[in-house]
């Protein structure tokens, strides 16, 4: 196996945070004010953009326009008016303590952790130290390795954003492999590793190593998965050097053991896989052995139009990758800046689905990735007593309900789970769910 050509160190792109972001912003852009929103709503979510990203996929001329801008630079209205001031007016005191409270007050308003991630995924286990991992379906153990809980570049919309800001009491992440392999030994129904984070692609790869290579002994773990989008933000993570190399040598172990490896690759717009770098390493994972499946939210700004999914989808199908997900925003951070009514995703699903070929109609959506489990919204039907939505679960906290129709009171701005409600005068909940 050989490497592409070489190219910067494949584990650090050169990348732009904090008030050399607003710099950035003004030299590219010239506009003043957009410059003093980024320094205002960087200080309450995590905003940092590779070289690459800056460089390959912004068009500059559109900005703050241009999708991929929208996807990774702070806007104005991420923050609700009454939050913006207040870190504005912290900002303008010059008093550090002054703006880090203020900013713990934002955070604490933007439900950092939706879905009863802490009270109902972390498992409760004897005295094993699973804080940095979940364990939400019965199949699928979720671990967030210290050692990447970052990543290349941030998305503004980003559910997990929590994981990135300076708050200890808000990170989940396990210090190594043990507590992984301490709980997989006690729960053979676990079948799928994911590693997720932040970016599994930003460790080193013998880091990653020491995570992948206990799963090799423990025959009920079938499937591998690894969340990135380093394709997306820094693909030279895999071109460039014995890094890459070593980390698709470790995916063709992982294979000839009979692991299956999948690569979740969180891709939101087609500008993402125009570049040649990226459609190279798309080509040397999927030469390794790595099944390769995508996902993303459509969300306000970036991707709400049918068209870019169809040509996203048509892309990833080109190139080798299934798509997986369409995911609704979810109800934490910027969700007021980027998310839609759910009426309007579904609108949006079926004119892509009905743009393209039965190899991209894989996607499954619009998901939301709720409390109970994955709901998706299949349409909107026209019923004796009114006008619904028609959803099922894809998983679910209690497989009993994987699978089973139902219907939720059309509500034409709904954008959320706990949004609706169920259809009926008489029906005050959907039904009985088991945490």
């Amino acid at each position: 196996m050989t490497s592409a050509s070489p190219a910067p160190s494949a584990l650090a792109p050169r990348s732009v945070t904090g008030d050399r972001l607003r710099q950035l912003v003004l030299a590219r852009t010239g506009d003043a004010g957009l410059a003093h929103d980024v320094r205002v709503v960087s200080q309450v979510l995590p905003f940092k953009v590779s070289s690459y990203v800056i460089d390959e996929l912004i068009d500059w001329d559109l900005a703050p326009d241009d999708p991929i801008y929208r996807l990774t630079f702070p806007h104005r209205d991420m923050l609700d008016s009454e939050h913006y001031r207040l870190v504005e007016q912290a900002l303008e005191s010059g008093d550090r303590g002054a703006v880090r409270l203020a900013v713990t007050k934002v955070h604490d308003a933007l439900n950092p952790h939706p879905g009863n991630q802490l009270s109902m995924n972390i498992p409760q286990d004897g005295d094993l130290a699973t804080w940095g991992l979940q364990h939400k379906y019965r199949e699928t153990l979720l671990v967030f390795p210290r050692q990447g809980q970052t990543c290349h570049s941030y998305c503004a919309y980003c559910f997990r954003w929590a994981q990135f800001v300076d708050r200890p009491d808000l990170k989940l992440a396990v210090s190594g492999p043990e507590a992984m392999t301490a709980y997989l030994d006690k729960h053979p129904e676990v079948t799928d590793v994911l590693l997720t984070g932040g970016d599994p692609l930003v460790m080193r790869t013998d880091l990653l190593a020491d995570y992948l290579r206990p799963l090799l002994g423990r025959e009920h773990v079938r499937t591998v998965r690894i969340g990135t989008k380093a394709v997306s933000f820094w693909p030279h993570r895999l071109l460039a050097g014995r890094e890459a190399d070593d980390l698709l040598a470790l995916i063709e172990e992982l294979g000839a053991a009979g692991k299956h490896v999948a690569m979740m690759l969180h891709l939101s717009h087609a500008a993402e896989l125009r570049p040649d770098p990226a459609r190279a390493a798309l080509a040397r994972l999927r030469s390794a052995g790595a099944v390769l499946r995508a996902q993303a939210p459509v969300v306000r700004h970036v991707n709400d139009d049918a068209r870019v999914w169809a040509e996203l989808w048509a892309a990833e199908v080109h190139l080798g990758v299934e798509p997986y997900y369409m995911f609704v925003e979810r109800d934490t951070g910027a969700q007021r800046y980027f998310a839609l009514p759910l009426a309007r995703t579904v609108q949006i699903y079926r004119e892509a689905t009905r743009q393209v070929s039965g190899l991209a109609r894989t996607a499954r959506g619009p998901v939301m990735s709720a409390t109970p489990g994955k709901v998706v919204v299949d349409g909107v039907v026209e019923l004796d007593r009114g006008k619904a939505f028609v959803l099922h679960f894809l998983q679910a906290r209690d497989p009993d309900l994987v699978g089973r129709p139902f219907f939720a009171a059309y509500d034409a701005q709904a954008q959320w789970w706990d949004e609706l409600r169920p259809f009926g005068p008489n029906d005050h909940e959907f039904f009985p769910l088991r945490s």
